[in-house]
């Protein structure tokens, strides 16, 4: 049997809380006996037990409840209502600490740094919370922002919850149309801005498009301005606009009070990539939200109590939401704002010694960036404190495990997660109680009755399949925005097998209760109707150290599919036929003849979403002269325009 890559010490088992977790259900839930995961989970996704009640006390969820139903009997995933009788506040059970140890560390990319403590945040939330009160925003209400990843956002969602009103943000660098496209669906009652943000060594002003973003959301009453500049912002060509700084500290003494809602009341409306149309609006509560991440944060991340969690995201990704919700672990977050790679690649590692931080959180595209920099932390950082790396936004391939245990941190928990913006949590993820094996995520979550299957819904154990949610979960969005008889939201997730979630990722389980993802389901690969998901390739072509990045798409040809695979090189190489030749050797080794590409062709960069997937379904579109329909949801829209026209896709 393959060997793990890490094995948690017996110290760290039975220090951990997933442990603590275990003995308190065995105590107090009619919880299994053994401290075996697999039996643990079994009793999790049993719809008699009384796991997320268990979740709730453990936790000490601060609210009304949970009451005497924790579900309602007789009904499906699409429907299921957890916790009728409760009622719960999300900002106070994110402000339940209030002393002097920093809740924020925020850290810019020019080298400034601010700290904000707990007791300090709740002030600053209490303050916005009463100016937004007096603006007239109150419960059901939308409050949008366009911020960095900074102290504004999370003060600004705090105080938005705190209200019973509703938060929806994206970053500063979407253009207007892609604001537009977003906010336009929900119609927010207060816009809140940045004037200007800091990346990769320029300054940026997105207050210059402000005026044409409120041209095209005429629902906004208010506009709150943040500055990030030496000054003030210029605020005199704005109606009705206000100064963050100004609301947010008016009224440090007020009293901070929280509205009580129904478990399911919504807390932030999250955003589709948008790829294939206007972005669906993902609208989720504040109990299944608040219950997944406390789950996710103590038991699978092992976070505690005062430790330091960093995450590398922007505001328009759901990532975002999953760290800022680590304060209702009592934990510190730190935030980074701008670029991961300016001045260097060391950035971020620098940022784990200088900060201390426990836990630490980047995208795999991020980890293979570091590989192919031939980044080596291990020889230039102590790295003390690093107990967890966390890795989502697409697979994880094995090289990528292999090069954090080679160069990062040989004694490190490497927990691979995915779930995604559908659910602002995680289907599959880590577990601080058992091994790493390279290239594999490590368990299915607890409560997620996580299973893999064929195209007839019948579950298989060593073949890829769909991922899929058989039963009931609380973080199933409570609705799409504009979706009155739920047809969007259906059409989503259960028109492919009757009242199952179905995800669509292309994943396979492992002999060792992990799981490895291919890709996207709807962009498998289906040459000569064999089914390959494109990490397959892209773990392949990754070997190869001239190659910074590939794609891989389907291209209809002679009543088949064939394989075509793009190639960003390093600078100043050119693609040419003994290199196309190692590219499908390599593949071919590794792989199997099936995932040689028919075409290999070089391009100058290749199209992401804004938090940083490639999207092979737009290049897709662009090889069969589809037009892609939302391009604004791009980063790099000007990509597109390398995939057009190939010549030697013509033959």
């Amino acid at each position: 049997m393959t060997e793990p890559l890490w094995r948690p010490s017996a110290d760290r088992i039975a220090a951990s809380t997933m442990t603590a977790f275990a003995n308190h259900v065995r105590d107090h839930a009619r919880g299994p006996a053994s401290d075996d995961y697999a039996e643990l989970h079994r009793w999790s996704i049993d719809p008699s037990s009384d796991f997320w009640r268990a979740i709730w006390s453990f936790c000490d969820v601060r609210g009304e409840g949970p009451g005497e139903v924790g579900i309602e009997a007789g009904v499906g995933i699409r429907d299921a209502r957890w916790f009728p009788d409760a009622r719960i506040n999300f900002a106070e059970n994110l402000l339940r600490r209030q002393d002097e140890s920093p809740a924020l560390i925020c850290v810019g990319e020019a080298g400034d740094r601010r700290e904000i403590s707990h007791h300090a945040l709740h002030q600053a939330v209490a303050s916005l919370a009463s100016g937004l009160r007096g603006l007239g925003v109150s419960i059901g209400d939308r409050v949008a922002a366009v911020l960095p990843n900074g102290p504004e956002a999370v003060i600004g969602m705090l105080a938005t919850t705190s209200l019973g009103a509703i938060w929806s943000s994206c970053s500063p660098d979407f253009g207007s149309e892609g604001i537009i496209d977003r906010f336009g669906q929900i119609e927010p009652k207060v816009l809140i801005a940045i004037d200007q943000y800091v990346y990769g060594g320029k300054t940026f002003a997105p207050i210059d498009r402000l005026g044409d973003v409120l041209a095209g959301l005429p629902s906004v009453e208010h506009t709150i301005v943040a500055s990030a500049g030496s000054g003030p912002a210029d605020l005199a060509s704005f109606t009705n606009a206000h100064a963050f700084e100004t609301l947010a500290s008016a009224a440090l003494n007020a009293d901070l009070s929280f509205e009580r809602l129904p478990f399911d009341h919504p807390i932030a409306i999250l955003y589709s990539s948008g790829t294939t149309g206007k972005p669906k609006c993902i609208v989720h509560g504040a109990g299944g939200t608040l219950l997944q991440h406390l789950k996710e944060h103590r038991l699978h991340t092992d976070l505690r109590p005062g430790d330091r969690m960093f995450y590398f995201t922007t505001c328009g990704w759901m990532m975002w939401n999953w760290l800022v919700s680590a304060l209702a672990s009592e934990a510190t977050l730190v935030l980074y704002d701008g670029s991961p790679f300016h001045p260097d690649g060391n950035r971020l590692f620098e940022l784990i010694d200088r900060e201390e931080i426990q836990v630490f959180g980047v995208s795999a595209k991020f980890i293979d960036s570091a590989a192919k920099e031939g980044l080596r932390p291990i020889d230039n950082q102590k790295l003390t404190s690093l107990r967890t790396i966390l890795s989502t936004g697409s697979p994880l391939v094995s090289e990528s495990f292999d090069y954090v245990y080679r160069s990062v941190k040989a004694d490190v928990q490497l927990s691979s997660i995915s779930g995604g913006t559908d659910i602002v949590s995680c289907f599959v993820l880590g577990n601080p109680n058992a091994p790493v094996y390279r290239g594999e995520i490590q368990c299915p979550g607890l409560g997620m009755a996580v299973s893999v299957f064929d195209d007839d819904g019948t579950a298989t154990h060593d073949t890829e399949g769909e991922l899929v949610c058989t039963r009931p979960f609380p973080s199933r969005p409570v609705q799409f925005w504009n979706d009155p008889d739920g047809a969007r939201y259906k059409a989503a997730y259960f028109d492919r097998y009757p009242d199952v979630w179905c995800h669509g990722d292309w994943i396979c389980s492992s002999p060792h209760g992990g799981f490895t993802i291919s890709g996207r389901s709807d962009a498998v690969l289906n040459p000569g109707g064999v089914r390959i998901g494109t990490a397959e390739i892209y773990r392949q072509v990754q070997r190869l150290d001239w190659v910074v990045e590939s794609i891989a798409v389907g291209q209809a040809w002679d009543d088949d599919v064939r394989v075509v695979l793009f190639v960003k090189l390093r600078t100043g190489l050119e693609l040419d036929d003994d290199m196309r030749n190692e590219i499908r050797k390599v593949v071919r080794s590794h792989a199997s003849p099936r995932h040689v590409p028919a075409r290999i062709a070089q391009v100058s960069d290749i199209p992401r979403t804004r938090s940083g997937k490639i999207t092979e379904l737009a290049v897709s579109d662009v090889l069969h002269g589809r037009e892609v329909k939302n391009v604004g949801a791009l980063a790099n829209p000007e990509a597109l325009a390398y995939f057009s026209d190939r010549s030697e896709l013509s033959t």
